[in-house]
């Protein structure tokens, strides 16, 4: 039989569960909640970070601005152009816009590598004060603005600076370095069929610029060429006092890119470097011929042969070699780097 305290009981143990239970569920609901919420919150942060640094490395996004200052030795100015335009400027300058995309692409890595070791190098010679580079071809490398091309190129403008425009983006913040540096990436019109050594040319000694054969050069209009001077000003240019022989001086020796070392006309030895300066001639691979009051002078080549072969890049690129397969066959163990680390030496150098 039923006590009659035992609703009474049951009554008041249920309302003392209720209090102890419901703020519990409570407590545990709104903590599973805000963990639900902190956790959705840290994935969140998560690809908004990923995502930057996506944008980061995008090879669209805007590189370091940069300017460089051109002495433009015509006008004797100097104007400050962005770092990618002046390449532009260089590689529609510098190369036939005829060729092969993939050759504009190398010409443009080896334009923008020039410009930067340029700019490092504690060298002012032949720079005047407050430039970093000049368009002199003699010393450095030849560069027009875009009006000047719109003059030169007329109605082909557009469709000639569109391609420049997509080699020069295609390597965009790029260069070419060896042991960490910049190369001294020398380059030139046409070889005689090799390219030089750097010692048998310029005497030193570079580990990236090697003798490699070039067979494609023979494309070039200036790969033989043929041309005449006055036996009086042959004989003022090198101090000399030619003989009545046909057959004018003696080849010495030669370089392993087939061009001349040293040079002997009537006891007087020459290097061939030499004799090209002071002759003015196309490559130091030469012969003379004595014609009555005249020489003639044959050539091989168009070029101090250092370096990448701009007729050689468009032969490899029509063989269907890419940028980078052209630039490590003249170039030798280099590796293509991100401008990025040398950006703020520059500004310190400026």
């Amino acid at each position: 039989m039923m006590n009659k305290f035992q609703p009474l009981v049951w009554i008041v143990l249920t309302v003392f569960i209720v209090i102890l239970v419901v703020p519990s569920i409570l407590v545990a609901s709104f903590s599973n909640n805000t963990k639900q919420n902190i956790v959705s919150s840290s994935k969140q942060n998560s690809v908004t970070s990923i995502d930057n640094n996506e944008s980061k490395n995008d090879k669209n996004s805007p590189e370091p601005s940069m300017e460089v200052s051109v002495y433009r030795t015509n006008t004797k100015e100097i104007e400050n152009i962005p770092l990618e335009e002046y390449v532009v400027g260089v590689v529609a300058s510098e190369m036939p816009v005829t060729f092969e995309l993939e050759a504009l692409k190398a010409q443009s890595l080896a334009a923008r590598t020039f410009l930067v070791k340029q700019m490092l190098s504690n060298s002012k010679i032949n720079l005047p004060d407050g430039t970093d580079i000049t368009d002199n071809i003699q010393y450095h490398q030849v560069y027009k603005n875009k009006k000047e091309l719109a003059n030169e190129w007329g109605e082909d403008y557009k469709s000639n600076i569109s391609k420049i425009q997509k080699a020069v983006n295609a390597t965009k913040g790029q260069i070419l370095t060896y042991d960490e540096k910049p190369i001294d990436a020398s380059f030139f019109s046409a070889s005689n069929g090799y390219t030089e050594n750097s010692e048998d040319y310029w005497g030193n000694k570079t580990p990236y610029l090697k003798s490699v054969e070039s067979p494609w050069d023979i494309e070039s209009p200036k790969f033989q060429y043929q041309t005449t001077i006055q036996v009086s000003r042959f004989e003022e240019l090198l101090g000399i006092k030619l003989n009545n022989d046909v057959n004018i001086g003696m080849v010495i020796s030669k370089s392993k890119g087939n061009r001349i070392k040293l040079f002997e006309i009537n006891d007087k030895k020459y290097s061939g470097k030499t004799i090209r300066d002071k002759l003015k001639l196309n490559s130091s691979d030469f012969k003379f011929k004595r014609e009555g009051s005249k020489v003639v002078i044959t050539t091989k080549g168009n070029g101090h042969g250092v370096g990448m072969s701009q007729y050689g890049a468009n032969g490899l690129a029509q063989e269907g070699k890419n940028y980078k397969d052209i630039v490590n066959y003249y170039y030798q163990d280099v590796t293509i780097s991100s401008v990025e680390p040398f950006i703020n030496k520059m500004y310190v150098k400026k």
